[in-house]
């Protein structure tokens, strides 16, 4: 009798907040009301609730009382699909502010136990230790005005492919196993043109930390994507390869700056490097990397997921695709510096090079807003340990984030898009960022 007494308790009663709505429109996928009205409790807490965002502070805060065990349920055990939620998500992001552009980041759940689904002392190598954690990756949409992760992936440590007791015990799916970071990055993006049905945009990724980035861009090139890719000094590329070789020539990003740029070759440009940071002037050079590889050699390219179900009109994989681009390597080569001080690589023009400087410093949005879902969101307070509670919890807090970026969307003024078609995103720090990504078209004059 316990366990659906909460089926007779009141819901929470509708508030001049918006809140309300924009659960309804959400949750209308979930096919019980039970799991309408505790998704409602749970967003609402990750909303209102203060500090740690745990089951018996939500409750408290949303009804007044604890009730711990039916918002335990409805996160870790109830069966609904969060793929509908973030479906249904990305396209009220995409219908309100159309992105610019999709970035990648890697996400750090730290976590005490060893317990929790993908936890592993593993080395996280953008904080450059070993951390007790989980890993995973978010995929935002991104505008000049902020951005919102809609998908996530969590990162499987590779000794939990063969530890069937851990596997049972986080309910995780036989079909998930470790793969390596660039192939979660392919899944997700034909997730996003084939199931949703996104229009495609460039794809932002920092890879300064991974040393296998050719598979990554072998892989966007099949689909046709452009893509602005952040890379080390020592990431090595590949300079040739013709249909008789099987690995090609290879040189670091630095060898390839210094072997062909000369200073004639820089532009100066104004840009900002992290949003809090006022604007600077530096240099930028674009270089072309010779003889891109040759199709079929390195890297699979193919599809990494099952093919989704026939559809009348052509889908995206089977539509005329774009031609990619040559490939070329930027550097931000700061003036007065023998180095410089930031790379990537990319199959988008090099000619308007300050579009490729703001197109950069959009990457800047997605981090902030991961950081705002730990920070404001309760993202990293997940108590559960299955595969499934852990993807409704980080779903659930993204739509937190949505919340307050359709918000402010709707409260935007007429005028201040700062793209054609586009609308503001702008949540919290953001509105302080959002001249980033406009700061870098202030002034582009050859450089010496």
């Amino acid at each position: 009798m316990s366990t659906i007494s909460y089926l007779h308790e009141p819901r929470p009663e509708e508030r001049p907040d918006g809140i309300s709505a924009y659960c309804q429109d959400l949750f209308a996928l979930l096919p019980r009301s039970d799991q309408r009205h505790w998704g409602e409790v749970y967003l609402r807490g990750l909303l209102q609730a203060p500090g740690r965002k745990t089951p018996t502070r939500i409750s408290e805060e949303v009804l007044g009382r604890k009730a711990v065990q039916p918002l335990q349920q409805f996160v870790n055990q109830s069966p609904w699909d969060h793929n509908e939620l973030r479906r249904h998500m990305a396209a009220r992001m995409r219908t309100a502010a159309p992105p610019r552009a999709w970035a990648f980041d890697e996400v750090v759940f730290p976590k005490n136990g060893v317990h929790s689904v993908g936890v592993a002392r593993q080395f996280v190598a953008s904080q450059g230790r070993v951390v007790n954690c989980q890993l995973a990756l978010a995929t935002s949409l991104v505008h000049a005005d902020g951005g919102v992760p809609v998908n996530w992936q969590l990162l499987l440590p590779r000794h939990w492919d063969g530890d069937q007791e851990l596997r049972d015990k986080a309910r995780i799916p036989a079909q998930e196993r470790h793969r390596p970071r660039w192939r979660y990055v392919l899944e997700s993006v034909d997730e996003l043109l084939e199931r949703w049905d996104m229009p495609p945009a460039p794809v932002l990724a920092d890879w300064r930390h991974d040393p296998e980035v050719e598979p990554l861009l072998r892989g966007l090139e099949a689909r046709g994507l452009g893509y602005l890719i952040e890379v080390a000094p020592t990431t090595r590329l590949h300079q040739q390869l013709t249909r008789h070789e099987s690995t090609g020539h290879a040189a670091q990003a630095a060898q390839l700056v210094h072997r062909f740029c000369n200073d004639g070759q820089r532009t100066a440009v104004a840009w900002r490097p992290h949003p809090d940071a006022g604007p600077r002037h530096t240099q930028f050079v674009a270089v072309e990397l010779p003889a891109g590889p040759a199709r079929g050699q390195v890297g699979p390219p193919q599809r990494t997921r099952p093919a989704v179900p026939p559809r009348v009109r052509p889908t995206r994989a089977e539509q005329p695709r774009r031609r990619p681009g040559a490939r070329h390597l930027v550097a931000e080569w700061p003036f007065g510096r023998s180095q410089p001080r930031a790379y990537w690589v990319t199959n988008l023009s090099p000619h308007r090079l300050t579009e490729l400087v703001a197109l950069a410093e959009l990457r800047h949005h997605s981090h902030h807003g991961c950081a705002r879902l730990q920070q404001d969101f309760g993202l990293g307070d997940f108590e559960g340990r299955s595969f499934r509670g852990w993807h409704h919890h980080v779903t659930l807090a993204s739509a937190a984030l949505a919340f307050h970026a359709l918000r402010n969307c709707e409260a935007a003024p007429d005028g201040a898009e700062t793209e054609p078609g586009g609308s503001r995103w702008t949540t919290g720090r953001s509105a302080s960022a959002s001249s980033s990504a406009r700061a870098a078209r202030v002034v582009s004059v050859p450089g010496g």
